[in-house]
């Protein structure tokens, strides 16, 4: 961890609860924009391969269960 996050990490304990509240769900916001984007860029890699839906899952199955 670089000092500067160790730094903003200290100033977002020093904040009021309101704010550290508010911090988190902008946080959360953007983490979720940018899962959705992601999600449609794969989404559409996997149209342009002809990839469906079945296989995907097949392939995670596989990879979470060794299958």
């Amino acid at each position: 961890m670089t000092a500067t996050v160790k730094e903003l990490l200290n100033v977002i304990d020093g904040l009021p609860a309101g704010d550290q509240l508010a911090l988190d769900r902008a946080l959360g916001r953007r983490l979720e924009r940018e899962w959705l984007a992601e999600a449609r860029k794969a989404a559409r890699e996997a149209r342009k391969r002809k990839i469906g839906t079945a296989a995907i899952d097949r392939a995670i199955e596989r990879r979470r269960y060794g299958k």
